[in-house]
């Protein structure tokens, strides 16, 4: 019976490795000519400079493109962002394409959960055409590239607890006249499966992230400075002041997410530390 059990882990482990060494294999196909030179993808555009937006998806994807654009829309008191997570338009008039298919995917109504926006929003024109023009580029991971990876990644997680699941169960077959090593070849397909596991760590990992290791090299080369927290009912002098600071928090959120946001209710408004921001505004109001 034990033996039954072993050829199942032993068919899991091979199908989910070379499941993944085919998705290694079409990633190292579409991978860009590297320059030897400047060690950039070669492009028509010559040294590839990143705006926010294309900042935003090569770090976080659609999901980072659309927190990017609404937190600009609120420093701008054109949405409103509360901890609740909820998103309320106050324009709606967008100033760029990203704006606009944002208004539109909060719906006709002006409000929605942040969540269900960022879902709308990440299959919108302009943010697929985003990816493809920075995936043309050489900088970001082909989405079939990507979801290749990943879901080889995945079913190689799979096998391995799989096979440990079987293991656990032949230690309760009874093996008459086997000896007590039977259970140790489980070791072989689940060492495979591991070692297949570490490789892609090493090697094809990148792929399955959104920047393409060229993009990734842009994205450390930008400086992000600490973002200051400007109140919201800031002066009228302090307007260069606080586009500067607007500047940094928008970059500040491109690279690193909304963790890197210095004030907490648009972390909250955000997901990030929602809990937190709750449990302060909990208190008795005075009348």
């Amino acid at each position: 019976m034990w033996v039954s059990l072993l050829l199942v882990a032993w068919a899991a482990a091979l199908a989910s490795c070379a499941r993944l060494c085919r998705a290694a294999v079409a990633a190292a196909r579409e991978s860009p000519a590297v320059d030897d030179q400047r060690g950039h993808p070669e492009t028509d555009a010559g040294s590839p400079e990143l705006g926010l937006y294309e900042a935003a998806f090569l770090a976080g994807g659609p999901n980072r493109v659309t927190d990017l654009a609404m937190v600009a829309m609120s420093r701008q008191r054109r949405l409103l962002l509360a901890y609740t997570g909820w998103a309320t338009v106050v324009d709606p008039v967008g100033r760029d394409e990203v704006e606009r298919s944002l208004i539109a995917s909060i719906g006709p109504g002006g409000q929605s959960l942040i969540p269900a926006v960022r879902t709308v929003h990440a299959a919108a024109d302009c943010v697929r055409a985003l990816g493809e023009r920075l995936a043309s580029a050489g900088l970001a991971v082909p989405a079939p590239v990507r979801d290749g990876m990943t879901a080889g990644i995945r079913q190689a997680r799979a096998s391995a607890v799989l096979i440990c699941a079987l293991l656990a169960a032949s230690t309760g077959v009874d093996r008459p006249g086997a000896d007590d090593a039977g259970p140790l070849w489980f070791a072989l397909p689940l060492l495979l499966t591991v070692g297949c596991l570490v490789i892609a760590r090493v090697e094809v990992y990148p792929y399955a992230r959104w920047a393409s290791p060229a993009g990734q090299e842009l994205l450390r080369a930008i400086p992000v400075p600490r973002p200051r927290h400007r109140p919201a009912g800031g002066a009228a002098g302090q307007g260069l002041a606080g586009r500067t600071d607007d500047r940094s928090l928008l970059t500040a959120l491109a690279v690193r997410g909304p963790a890197a946001l210095s004030d907490p209710a648009l972390r909250a408004a955000l997901g990030a530390g929602r809990r937190t921001v709750l449990g302060a505004r909990r208190e008795p109001r005075s009348c």
